[in-house]
């Protein structure tokens, strides 16, 4: 299949589904300066306050977190502004807040004027069978608008029997490993489409992953909801109809304001002008929206201030992390497919799970690329494989998989004689190593689902579900009763099976 002038078509394509935030990730900050590694701490505390400080005191956490937030985020901008003298870092930073605030919240706003009510009971089998739905529509909305658009109906429909796992379970399927098949799904994947990883080789080569990771966690969810549902049963003798509920859709128009969106991410310049298109198009939702659709949906803004204020800390504070574990991370003795599995997915559950892709893609390929086989296959590239045959070193079987490769994804820049390096970089990747780059991408999209601050829509459908009035885990609940316990064990049977 040569399909290298369609997918470098599809390029801007897929920004309309992926946070774009991205933009700051792929190196255009300039040169990173040496970073102490004791300004982590700061991140490590604000962790640690988001995991603790709702169980010790929840309203005080409530009242006062924004100053926690606030304050352990100056003293990172205070060092990269005073002492490293790269202001332009937290720049880039702050703008890069700003897209994925406009972005998250003017989804959110978008989806609380459409009210979907699906017909039928909330059976386990039914439960079932709208996660999975869930996860194959996040591979085309991406996590992010996948999540934002079907969380409440999902709440809906179990709303007689709502439990800290139904909101679990929806973060680990639609906002996560849902989206683990397409650049589109998450941003990670995206990142590395950027890099040249090509549009449709992570389906090629991870939908087994995919589907194995999918069917165990869901048969998990099938097991957990079977024995609620009979318990609740139980209780109630008018099950039945105390859980049926009649089709209804409304607020249909908001389907424009949500394309609006989607497509103003094809805007690069000016600066801001993508925002403020966000902005226009959910203030026009909002002003549009029938007050009973919002009643409905039981809409406040109260979900995206939590987001704002805990994420605005996050960001600045992460800095350091992010920065060390650039420069770091070809120095932390990762050798195997299992190493960056592990590695990839421990760091994305903790940090922004799409620059810790970016920095283990860097450093695969500076593990396992070698230089001479790159000459060797830009000589092909000049000569138009007219050299292949004359191939007689050491390196031949790994020039002509690189080479091969290229020919599948990029033919077309193979046939005007110049492929960038970032091309040929991860065509030797994933010709003659594929397995680390299927490593790395699986546990980037994987493990964003550990935490609530895994991947940006985790801490909104937290929110959305808890101003909602359901049964919501906390932080370190979350990690608890639900990661450790369902998500680490399957994550050692995907090592096990595919990258032992």
């Amino acid at each position: 299949m040569r399909h290298g002038r369609l997918i470098r078509a599809l390029r801007s394509v897929v920004l309309l589904s992926v946070v774009p935030t991205l933009r700051a990730y792929g190196g255009e900050t300039g040169a990173r300066h040496s970073v102490n590694p004791a300004l982590i701490l700061p991140f490590v505390l604000l962790l640690i306050a988001i995991a603790a400080g709702p169980l010790i005191n929840k309203r005080w956490w409530e009242r006062y977190s924004p100053y926690v937030c606030a304050g352990l985020a100056l003293i990172v901008i205070a060092y990269y502004a005073v002492v490293l003298q790269n202001s332009e870092r937290m720049l880039h930073t702050g703008l890069d807040y700003i897209s994925f605030i406009s972005l998250i919240g003017s989804l959110f706003v978008v989806a609380g004027g459409i009210h979907i009510r699906i017909k039928g009971r909330s059976t386990p089998l039914m439960n079932v069978l709208f996660l999975a739905i869930g996860a194959v529509v996040s591979n085309l909305l991406g996590t992010t608008g996948a999540s934002m658009i079907l969380v409440r109906p999902f709440l809906r429909v179990n709303k007689y029997r709502l439990r800290g796992y139904h909101v679990a379970f929806f973060i680990f399927l639609v906002s996560n490993i849902g989206g683990a098949l397409t650049p589109i799904g998450d941003p990670p994947l995206f990142l590395g489409y950027l890099k040249g990883v090509p549009f449709f080789w992570v389906f090629e080569s991870c939908w087994p992953i995919w589907a194995v990771a999918l069917s165990l966690v869901l048969a998990a969810f099938f097991i957990i909801d079977s024995r609620s549902f009979r318990q609740f049963k139980k209780e109630h003798h008018d099950a039945a109809s105390l859980l049926h509920e009649e089709a209804e859709i409304e607020g249909l128009h908001n389907i424009a304001f949500l394309a609006v969106i989607l497509l103003s991410v094809f805007i690069e310049r000016p600066v801001m002008l993508r925002e403020c298109l966000m902005l226009i198009a959910a203030t026009g939702s909002y002003v549009m929206t029938k007050k009973t659709i919002h009643e409905k949906n039981e809409f406040s803004f109260a979900p995206v201030k939590d987001v704002a204020v805990l994420f605005a800390g996050i960001f600045a504070t992460m800095v350091p992390a992010l920065d060390w574990l650039e420069a770091n991370a070809s120095h932390l003795g990762i050798n195997s497919a299992g190493h960056f599995f592990w590695w990839t997915g421990a760091l994305s559950s903790v940090l922004d799970n799409a620059p810790t892709y970016l920095s283990f893609l860097s450093a695969s390929i500076g593990l396992l690329v070698d230089e001479t086989v790159v000459s060797q296959v830009q000589h092909l590239i000049s000569t138009h494989g007219a050299d292949m045959a004359m191939l007689g070193n050491v390196h031949s079987e790994e020039i002509q998989r690189t080479f091969s490769t290229l020919m599948k994804y990029h033919s077309d820049l193979v046939a005007a004689g110049h492929v960038p390096l970032d091309e040929i970089n991860v065509a030797f990747v994933l010709g003659n190593y594929g397995i680390y780059l299927k490593a790395i991408s699986m546990g980037a999209v994987f493990f964003g689902a550990f935490t609530y601050i895994g991947n940006g829509p985790n801490f909104m459908v937290k929110s959305i579900a808890e101003h909602a009035g359901a049964e919501v885990p906390t932080f370190l609940g979350y990690v608890m009763k639900y990661s450790l316990p369902i998500l680490l064990p399957m994550f050692v049977i995907i090592w096990a099976l595919f990258f032992r």
